[in-house]
């Protein structure tokens, strides 16, 4: 095809091939935005909704743990909710982003910028 060419079709199909994967860690980047994740406490008393860039969405908590002398507890059970649906959003990003390298044919642990 650029036979006589040489390096400079090798050059065009690595341009190519980055180009690709921008346009793919893009449209990665948005759907991290859509997808969710839920982390939960208290054996689910309090849920904690993120995006799996790790933007906390929403908070649930079940009436039944409002009682003034449980306060301290009510506020560690929602922390903990929150830092679970961190974990699960950080766990998500990970997975999405080894699920783009390797269909880009990347090694799977390869760090990619973001």
């Amino acid at each position: 095809m650029m036979k006589g060419l040489g390096g400079i079709g090798d050059m065009a199909r690595m341009m190519k091939a980055a180009k690709d994967m921008q346009e793919r860690m893009q449209q990665m980047q948005a759907d991290l935005d859509k997808l969710t994740v839920t982390g939960e406490s208290g054996a689910g008393l309090v849920r904690a909704t993120a995006t799996a860039k790790g933007e906390l969405t929403g908070l649930e908590i079940d009436p039944s743990i409002f009682q003034p002398s449980e306060k301290e507890v009510v506020e560690d059970l929602i922390l903990a909710a929150v830092k679970d649906a961190q974990r699960r959003a950080q766990d998500r990003m990970q997975s999405e982003m080894a699920r783009i390298t390797q269909e880009l044919g990347l090694p799977g642990d390869m760090k990619l910028p973001f």
